[in-house]
Order: structure tokens, then sequence, then C-alpha cells
């Protein structure tokens, strides 16, 4: 089985409802970081990925025919070497609403205060699992906020740079009938043009808004699983 489509848009866009979205349309599987959180084992292909830009991508995406949100996006240049028929998907929405998201999920995940910290410790020593559930968020954050933003994620101008460089290069790299730029609430209707199938009846799915966000991350911790959003 082969990726038919690349999900080359940024965390916090719709990434979430994108996967929904194309499943329901019967490209399932496709992969987003919950695979990646509910499989942390599979940390070491991405970091391999990360190190050298090589990847076992027949045993990472096996039965997969799509790749959104992280990890795939930092590296969505590879993934169309790898599968040059592929179309590729760039989710977006204002940059406002993006940074704010960002802000109040992703880069506050994780144990902020002392004794969260601590009760956290606790935990890892005696968990194997959850330390490399830690390590695919560090992985998500350091590409993130480290590379991409270059640690200056508080500085709204950098960021927003950033932002606009990363759909900038996008455009310049995929041939321009082989990408869809898509803001989620536009519906069904750019996402099924492009690919080609009938709308469905049935409203697009909203998913993982950001007060979703933390019993999602709660779930991971507490069960060890992800909590279905």
């Amino acid at each position: 089985m082969s990726i038919k489509f690349i999900g080359a848009g940024l965390p916090r866009t719709g990434t979430n409802t994108l996967k929904r979205a194309l499943e329901t349309l019967g490209y399932a599987k496709t992969y987003h970081m919950k695979e990646l959180l509910n499989n942390p084992e599979k940390l070491s292909y991405w970091l391999s990925m990360e190190s050298s830009g090589t990847m076992d991508y027949d045993t990472i995406y096996d039965g997969f025919v799509a790749s959104v949100d992280f990890p795939c996006y930092p590296w969505y240049k590879e993934h169309m070497e790898k599968y040059p028929e592929a179309k590729v998907i760039l989710t977006t929405r204002p940059f406002d609403k993006w940074y704010k998201s960002l802000e109040s999920t992703i880069w506050t995940a994780g144990p902020q205060t002392l004794p969260e910290k601590l009760r956290m410790m606790s935990k890892l020593i005696f968990d194997s699992r959850l330390r490399k559930v830690i390590g695919c968020v560090k992985l998500a954050k350091r590409q993130i906020f480290e590379v991409s933003m270059q640690n200056r994620f508080g500085d709204i101008d950098f960021a927003r740079k950033m932002w606009e460089a990363h759909h900038e290069d996008v455009k310049k790299h995929v041939p321009a009938e082989k990408l869809l730029i898509y803001e989620v609430k536009d519906g069904w209707g750019p996402l099924c043009d492009f690919l080609g199938v009938p709308e469905p009846s049935e409203p697009l799915p909203h998913l993982n808004k950001k007060e979703n966000f933390k019993s999602m991350l709660a779930g991971l911790m507490n069960e060890g699983k992800m909590v279905e959003l």
C-alpha cells in the first residue's frame, strides 16, 4: 500500500479533522500524531528521519494511505520523493487563531508546576511506555519550537514570518495541480473536488479543539492510551 496524500499543514490547522475527513471518504487509514502517541515504540523510525532524513517507510506506513500533521509535515519533501504520485494537502487557518491555539496546547504540553513535574518524574521511573510517549512529545516540540521557530515562539512577529515562509515553501515545491490549500471551515466542497469524490451527506467533523487537548494528553499520561476526539 502506498501513501496517496501527504499533509504539509502545521499542527493546530485542522489536521485531525482532515484525518477523519479522509477516512470518512474511504482513505483509511490516515497516519497522524495520534498513531505515534498510541504506538510510541515506533519513535525510533522518526528519530532516524530527524537525524539522517531516512526512514523505513514501508514499516511505519504499513496499511496507511495518507499521512497528515506531525510527524509527517516537517519532512513533506522527503515524503514527496518517496511517493512521487501523491498529492499534497496544506491545511491552514488565520495566523492569529493558529498561534493562540498552538500556545494553549502544544506549547504548554506536559507538566508545568513543580508538583506536576515531581509526579511525572515518579511515574517515569516505573513506566517505560510513558517514557517513550514523552519522547514523542519532545520530538514534536523540538521540531516545532526549536527547529522551525528557532526557540523564538514568544516573538509573535518572528512566528508570523515562519508561518508565512512555510506556506510559501510548500507552494514553491509542490506542483499546483497536486496541491490543495485547505481551511476545514470551508467544509467538504474543496476537499472532495480535489479528490474527485462526491460530498458526504453528513457534516464535516471538527475534531481536537483546543479545549479537548488537555483531556487527550491526560488520557495518554494517566491511562497510557489516547482518548477519542
